[in-house]
């Protein structure tokens, strides 16, 4: 129990991007409703988008891991988008705007639609944070107002494979391309604990196809950034960071969803871990007096 001139730390999880392995941040959430430790607040980037904009919804584990299951598979990534492509070498006559893609998302926001369709921030049950990145500024953007749908959409916008996402009149990509483990957005949103669940991104041991290919460079940066700005924020932080680092002793692909249940265990294994060092420092809370109103990330950061 804290003392009484202390209260209770607030929890900020945070869910890296990671496609398939993002569903072990199910393991960890099961954990944590086990051990009866709130979380405060979510904050998901990219693949970890999904399970944050569900946890945050309210939904249950085994919800959230038959909609991702359905919602992740290959055939989000069979339709090409010829026309794209051709503004791509065509920009001036076909009007490029920016909307450079081999793929249609015509699949992909099927998927989405069928889970985040309709909700907004204001549904949510926590705070919910979601990252993307501005084309134009190379800016790390968080989302937490208006349309789930559209800032998961933006969120998980790959450079090169699906178009960027219009949205608040700028130009979304993928959240990994500024903040592949966006824990600032935790730190600015008051949390005094952060979970920070990573995973590194795996690479391909052969490149079939341009897809495949844009894949491989994404997770060649993604891997280094993730490693640079974690190093960054542990060293500067304002905030407790516990990394949550699950640990796979097989190869996880990159629609491996037939794994999910794999994944999901080895996020519990990792949380399993972690859980008697985030025990202590729930136990001894933080001082009341330097407790502060927490600051709501802004959209435009």
């Amino acid at each position: 129990m804290t003392s009484p001139d202390h209260v209770r730390p607030r929890v900020g999880l945070v869910i890296g991007s990671g496609a398939v392995k993002c569903a072990a941040a199910l393991g960890l959430w099961r954990v944590l409703q086990r051990e009866g430790i709130p979380v405060d607040l979510v904050v998901g980037c990219s693949g970890g988008s999904l399970y944050a904009a569900n946890m945050a919804l309210g939904r249950d584990v085994e919800t959230t891991a038959a909609m991702t299951t359905a919602l992740w598979n290959k055939k989000i990534t069979e339709r090409r988008d010829y026309m794209a492509l051709l503004r791509a070498f065509l920009p001036a006559a076909l009007g490029g705007q920016g909307r450079f893609s081999m793929l249609s998302d015509a699949p992909l926001m099927r998927a989405l639609s069928h889970a985040f369709e309709g909700y907004t921030f204001r549904d949510t049950t926590i705070p919910l944070y979601i990252v993307a990145t501005d084309l134009m500024t190379g800016e790390e953007v968080t989302l937490d107002e208006g349309s789930v749908l559209d800032a998961v959409r933006a969120s998980v916008s790959i450079p090169y494979v699906w178009p960027p996402w219009r949205l608040n009149d700028r130009w979304l990509v993928d959240g990994c391309l500024s903040a592949p483990l966006p824990v600032d957005v935790a730190m600015k949103a008051g949390a005094d604990i952060i979970l920070a669940m990573g995973f590194a991104s795996g690479y391909a041991r052969r490149i079939r196809s341009a897809s495949r290919y844009a894949f491989q460079v994404n997770s060649v940066y993604t891997n280094n950034l993730m490693r640079a700005a974690y190093s960054f924020h542990n060293l500067a932080h304002h905030a407790e960071i516990i990394p949550i680092l699950p640990d796979f002793d097989q190869p996880v692909g990159l629609f491996d969803t037939h794994k999910f249940k794999y994944v999901i265990e080895r996020g519990a294994l990792a949380a399993e871990e972690s859980l008697p060092y985030l025990s202590r420092l729930l136990e001894q809370g933080v001082p009341a007096q330097s407790v502060s109103e927490p600051r709501t990330p802004s959209a435009s950061s």
